[in-house]
């Protein structure tokens, strides 16, 4: 199993160079398209967690559904929030990069760096 893991949307830009600078740095992550593949509640409770942030860092807030469905900070709470993204994917934002030095939303894709050993 690799060390490092991309949750990853190839028609994304942004999460294609994040994948690119990990490559780059000679890290083959496991590549999970969370759109087919969506971690399940517990994961994505765990990765806030990993990542000292809330769950609703993660919520894609530019995706209309999130507005169709009221979710705001406060709005629920955040097992409901991981039920719902679960469900819905699209509401995960993007790239997730996960390894042995921590976990980023990679928003810009230079935030994975912060998790990569040195070059």
């Amino acid at each position: 199993m690799a060390d490092y893991l991309i949750y990853h949307n190839p028609n994304c830009g942004t999460s294609r160079n994040a994948l690119a600078l990990l490559r780059e740095r000679s890290i083959e992550p496991q590549i999970v398209e969370y759109l087919k593949t969506p971690p399940d509640e517990a994961t994505l409770l765990a990765l806030a967690q990993r990542m000292g942030q809330p769950l609703w860092h993660l919520l894609r807030e530019k995706e209309p559904l999130c507005a169709e469905l009221g979710l705001a900070p406060g709005a629920c709470s955040e097992a409901e929030l991981a039920r719902t993204m679960v469900r819905h994917p699209v509401l995960i934002n993007r790239p997730i990069v996960s390894g042995p030095l921590g976990v980023r939303l990679c928003r810009p894709f230079e935030l994975a760096q912060e998790i990569l050993p040195p070059a």
